[in-house]
């Protein structure tokens, strides 16, 4: 997977994407530069050109399912040592390493979008060898996931013991938590992107709300004019609400015109230009 660690600076704000997979062994790489994955060797660039321009606010957006857990750990700690506001926002599916990443954001600035998902769960890996090369990498896990699971407890103020059980759940696979759940459990601090819809009402939801009102609102309301409620107003199903909205209308006012008779037929434009045609030839003696 081609992953991008991308800066774009305007004004005083500087963007970091980061996209794709967090981290494979450089002897892993693809050999084509722009495919190599989102390593601590190529993060560490960015930093740098970050503490040069001194930038009053870094913004982070996450956009990926996981990958190393060594380079999120250095990416996060080479983040929260700027000395500027750094704000992290996820988007889509943000899982695994890239959840130690959007940790690293200054207080209060851990943002997620209204439609990410986020899962948090115990760390695996691939080994082979004997039964002493597959205890030691055993014994490496469990301090990994507790050293995330302390760090999750660190940046929200809750107890390890609370992520070390969403960690755990579905046999150490973790559990994908919605935007809301991930702010209940301290891993964010804000949903973004939720503001805007929730203030914008469809016409469809305006109409249904208009003549089928909840009951909190049949209490509170009293009748209005149903043909032109306000538009912070709710309608009523009131009789009388109704009757005087009839009063108020009028019919629509168009030009009177005769209907043709059953027997007579309307003529088209050509059939009445070739009837005046032949009536000139008949005066004319032809």
């Amino acid at each position: 997977m081609e992953t991008k660690i991308k800066i774009t600076n305007a004004a005083e704000q500087c963007v970091i994407d980061i996209e794709g997979v967090i981290g494979v062994s450089e002897e892993s790489q693809f050999a084509h530069p722009s495919q190599r994955v989102a390593t601590y060797e190529r993060f560490r660039e960015v930093v740098d050109e970050i503490s040069a321009i001194e930038a009053s606010e870094v913004v982070v957006n996450i956009r990926s399912a996981g990958g190393d857990v060594n380079d999120a750990l250095l990416i996060y700690e080479a983040l929260s040592a700027l000395e500027t506001k750094v704000t992290t926002r996820c988007y889509g599916y943000v899982a695994s390493a890239a959840t130690i990443i959007a940790q690293a954001a200054s207080e209060g600035c851990r943002e997620i979008a209204s439609s990410a998902l986020y899962l948090i769960h115990q760390s695996s890996c691939v080994v082979e060898g004997n039964a002493s090369d597959v205890e030691e990498r055993l014994n490496l896990l469990r301090k990994t996931d507790e050293r995330i699971s302390s760090l999750y407890a660190e940046r929200s103020g809750r107890e390890v013991a609370q992520f070390e059980q969403l960690m755990a759940e579905n046999g150490g696979r973790g559990r994908w938590l919605s935007p809301e759940e991930t702010v209940e459990n301290g891993l964010a601090d804000v949903v973004i992107g939720r503001e805007e819809s929730e203030r914008r009402e469809s016409i469809v939801d305006r109409v249904k709300r208009w003549f089928s009102p909840a009951e909190s609102e049949k209490e509170e309301s009293s009748d209005i004019n149903v043909l032109h409620t306000p538009v912070d107003a709710v309608a009523t199903s009131s009789v009388i609400a109704f009757e005087e909205g009839q009063k108020q209308a009028s019919p629509s006012k168009v030009k009177p015109v005769e209907d043709p008779s059953v027997e007579e037929m309307r003529l088209s434009g050509n059939i009445s230009a070739y009837d005046e045609d032949a009536k000139r030839l008949r005066l004319m003696g032809m």
